[in-house]
């Protein structure tokens, strides 16, 4: 027997020492249950799942059309932080949050349609400062002595809590010229 039989041998003698067939198949069996359910996780599914855009926005893979973005259509006078990388979307407060009925609004055209927009921005409250996705547009903004469209105020008004959390910007309606 030449050195490297001898040492295959003694390697598979070591191996079968400290090793049993039904642990080998035990760990076989977990490795093939574990693989056969990764699609299954929450992560894996949202991976995977693809954002078809919603009826009147824009492709969501293009920044217009995405509500985390900054360049998103309808943040052309944001001034806050992102509800949609908060836990909420664009049109709803996440969790534990209050929407404030006293409002700005600004008028943002949409891209897909080329139609002017008037949005509302309403603020999230309740909870501290969301710190995520900060977007400062001024398109349209007014000084503060024109409250209804200055974006640089704490519109945290008529909630139970005035600290501010983050900002939706909801679709009112088409803008009409007048």
């Amino acid at each position: 027997m030449n050195r490297i039989d001898r040492w295959f041998t003694t390697a598979a003698r070591e191996v079968a020492r400290h090793s049993s067939r039904r642990g080998f198949l035990a760990r076989a069996a977990a490795v093939l249950v574990g693989g056969a359910s990764l699609p299954l996780l929450p992560v894996a599914r949202a991976q995977g799942e693809s954002r078809a855009p919603a009826p009147g926005e824009p492709d969501p893979s293009l920044p217009a059309g995405d509500p985390s973005s900054c360049d998103y259509w309808r943040h052309c006078a944001i001034d806050g932080f992102l509800c949609s990388c908060c836990g909420g979307t664009q049109r709803t407060c996440p969790p534990g949050t209050e929407m404030s009925p006293v409002t700005w609004i600004g008028t943002c055209r949409n891209p897909l349609d080329d139609k002017d927009y008037i949005i509302s921005y309403n603020d999230c409250c309740g909870k501290h400062v969301c710190g995520l996705c900060f977007c400062h547009r001024n398109e349209g903004d007014k000084p503060i002595y024109f409250t209804h469209r200055a974006n640089d105020v704490n519109w945290c008004f008529g909630t139970k809590s005035v600290v501010y959390n983050c900002s939706t910007a909801i679709v009112l309606g088409v803008a009409t010229e007048s």
